[in-house]
């Protein structure tokens, strides 16, 4: 009675599109988002949108390796990748890449078993388009950890890319899918400048047993949310808004905010009949003495640092 759900693909979205909504809610990617964007300008619809994107995750050389390995993999790995706020690539130093070989394959192996594809804890590919557009991506870089494939099963071993080069495929759009590829980078400046010469994400992450550094990659990046020395967990948090900026959404939701985006916050005023002599001074005629006391009614004043309005 409340509910009207319309199953299908974009002939479907499209006719859904050409409909006025009071407001449109859109998951996907970017460039279905800037079709539903269109789409929603027509009838001047305001709208959400959860775009997601290429989430980069900074390691630093201080850091706890075998926690960072359990809990990167955990995030990368989860739902079999297929989650938009993913770590969806490493940065860290080469002496970094290095240690976490070993403590990613330890981790893997304690989550999914020696071979992932008997693990019941361990999904698949959502349909044949997305596997192959994954296996695709296989020759970026090396495969350093994983890289098993079966087409029947739509199976993707979980897999670590090593030496993986900005211009490789697995870095030209968000994998989405059980593949965590490696950027080497010499230091945390060269991981923040790598990071803001690309669209902003839907999460940045950053390990590091200095809060300092942690610190550092917040206040100097931008993204849609933000979490340190962990993955996913941020989102899980209801007092805190989840949603994008820039290239990866707009709008946000989850508990209450949830609410606030699907309100419409109308301001209203009711005022008494009387007190008529007040509103004297809006009406014309307008003279000097109105323009003066109207003036000095609402001028700014400054004491100090503080302005009075």
């Amino acid at each position: 009675d409340c509910f009207a759900v319309v199953t299908g693909g974009v002939p479907e979205t499209t006719r859904l599109l050409e409909n006025k909504f009071d407001y449109i809610f859109f998951t996907g990617i970017p460039p279905v988002g800037r079709i539903v964007m269109t789409a929603a300008a027509k009838h001047l619809t305001p709208l959400t949108l959860e775009l997601g994107g290429k989430n980069p995750c900074y390691v630093s050389d201080t850091c706890d390796v075998t926690n960072v390995a359990r809990r990167v993999a955990w995030g990368r790995f989860f739902n079999a990748g297929q989650t938009c706020i993913a770590p969806d690539y490493l940065l860290c130093t080469i002496e970094m890449q290095e240690k976490l070989m070993p403590a990613l394959r330890e981790a893997i192996t304690e989550f999914f078993g020696p071979n992932p594809r008997e693990s019941p804890d361990f999904g698949r590919i959502v349909s044949d388009r997305q596997f192959r557009r994954l296996r695709a991506l296989l020759c970026s870089g090396r495969v350093a950890i994983g890289g098993h494939t079966d087409e029947a099963e739509r199976y993707i071993a979980p897999t670590v890319l090593a030496d993986v080069l900005p211009s490789d495929p697995a870095m030209q759009e968000e994998v989405f899918g059980p593949i965590l590829p490696i950027v080497v980078i010499s230091n945390m400046d060269e991981a923040i400048d790598f990071i803001n010469a690309r669209p902003r994400p839907l999460a940045v992450y950053a390990f590091s047993c200095d809060s300092k550094i942690v610190n550092q990659v917040l206040e100097r990046t931008s993204s849609g949310g933000f979490c340190g020395n962990d993955t996913l967990m941020h989102v899980t948090l209801t007092s805190l808004p989840f949603g994008g900026v820039g290239n990866s959404g707009l709008g946000k939701y989850h508990g209450k905010f949830t609410f606030d985006t699907f309100s419409h916050h109308r301001g209203c005023l009711h005022r008494t009949m009387g007190l008529e002599t007040l509103n004297t001074p809006r009406y014309p005629p307008y003279t000097q003495q109105k323009l003066g006391l109207l003036t000095t009614t609402f001028e700014v004043k400054r004491r100090g640092t503080c302005t009075l309005l």
